[in-house]
């Protein structure tokens, strides 16, 4: 999904966000997915962890992330850009140099994909709805 609002404005990315006082990190899965994508998202495992600091032309820190990639399998709706998403799309693995991504997003995407494939092959949950 492209980014519609700062940060990161234009970049393309997956959906995530902030989570609610009190929710639990799958529910927060499924309401950003949702929220932003109109799909609508069963969390099946934790892909990756990974800590991301974003600094201002100062080199001050302005954000400071801690992002859990889930893996996911759709059980409903179609993909509409929504909330603060400019366009959705699903691409190809092997497409994804040619996006212009937040930064790391490319990376984690092919290793919980590969990690996922080698895991369990017979039920890919990145292509199955």
């Amino acid at each position: 999904m492209r980014r519609g609002k700062a940060p990161s404005l234009g970049k393309w990315s997956v959906p995530g966000g902030r989570l609610r006082l009190g929710e639990t990190l799958e529910a927060g899965v499924v309401r950003e997915t949702r929220e932003e994508t109109c799909l609508v998202v069963r969390p099946l495992k934790i892909g990756k962890v990974v800590e991301h600091l974003l600094r201002d032309e100062r080199g001050d820190i302005e954000y400071h992330y801690v992002i859990v990639d889930y893996v996911c399998r759709i059980i409903d709706g179609s993909p509409q850009p929504a909330s603060d998403v400019s366009e959705v799309r699903f691409v190809e693995i092997s497409e994804l140099s040619q996006w212009d991504m937040t930064e790391g997003t490319a990376q984690v995407i092919q290793e919980v994909f590969e990690s996922t494939i080698r895991t369990d092959e017979t039920s890919n949950p990145l292509n199955s709805r």
